[in-house]
């Protein structure tokens, strides 16, 4: 994919799901290792595989379904995707990024990203949920690099906001409704696929990380680029290598997804709506 097709297919591919899909969301959903289940509760729901949207990527990893859905969550008009691709998988940060670069095109001002990631701080615990307030990229990629298209985007997009303080303190108050104990913390990514290892940890630890995954980063550095606004929320699938005496598996991922997908997806419905509700005041 070049850089100079970019705005092209991303265009396309919104036009393309907007001439089959009956709803308009504002907002956008990301649903990661073992979270794709609340996309399986939205009414209204148009369903459409990764496959035959035009140059859209298509996932290979175990727990990402591959599929858009627009639907409903109670009455908010929502594009929720069944997974994601990643760096591992052969995919460069730009083509990681394209979903999003289709969201903007097709109007989505908001976008709610979730996944699995290893626990580093010491406080949390597996199956911990934390609302990421900002993160450290050691990737090695940026979904930036290369000519600007100023269609998008500024060159040099600011990142002091890559996480909408407003859509983290929506977060922290409906969990508190819920009785849900839920975190903020420092979201670190590495390329995967490999587990990292408990020197890197201690490595991540020492640099002020609290949670690490492979994923998440460039879809918020590709949204903030075009102006959307981000929440991001991590599931504790495992705790990081090292602070437990056992050995990780993406099994435990997948089990421990599920095990809290309850208080993650009453989380996500108490929050939409309000993320809703700003930007209908804010963008009007």
């Amino acid at each position: 994919m070049a850089m100079s097709d970019d705005y092209t297919q991303a265009n396309s591919a919104a036009q393309f799901l907007l001439s089959k899909a009956k709803l308009r969301p504002k907002i956008a959903m990301v649903l990661g290792s073992g979270l794709g289940g609340l996309a399986d509760e939205l009414s209204e729901a148009f369903r459409i595989p990764y496959a035959q949207i035009p140059s859209f990527p298509h996932p290979t990893a175990i727990g990402h379904a591959g599929q858009m859905v627009i639907g409903k969550v109670g009455s908010v008009a929502v594009a929720a995707m069944q997974g994601r691709v990643h760096f591992y998988e052969g995919y460069s940060s730009r083509e990681v990024a394209f979903p999003i670069r289709v969201f903007a095109r097709m109007g989505i001002r908001a976008v709610v990203l979730t996944n699995a990631a290893g626990g580093i701080n010491l406080d949390y615990q597996q199956g911990a949920l934390v609302v990421i307030s900002d993160h450290i990229n050691l990737q090695g990629q940026n979904p930036l690099i290369g000519q600007n298209d100023d269609r998008f985007g500024t060159r040099y997009p600011d990142l002091t906001q890559a996480y909408w303080k407003p859509y983290r303190e929506f977060a922290l108050e409906e969990a508190r409704k819920l009785g849900l104990t839920v975190y903020q913390g420092v979201y670190a990514a590495m390329t995967g696929p490999s587990f990292e290892t408990p020197a890197e940890i201690r490595y991540l630890r020492t640099i002020g990380a609290d949670l690490v995954g492979m994923s998440t980063i460039s879809e918020v550095i590709a949204a903030r680029h075009m102006g959307l606004r981000v929440l991001a929320i991590s599931c504790v699938t495992n705790m990081a290598a090292g602070i437990l005496d056992q050995i990780l598996t993406h099994k435990e991922v997948l089990e421990t997804g599920e095990r809290v997908k309850g208080a993650f997806m009453a989380l996500v419905k108490a929050v939409l709506p309000r993320i809703a509700c700003d930007l209908e005041s804010t963008m009007t």
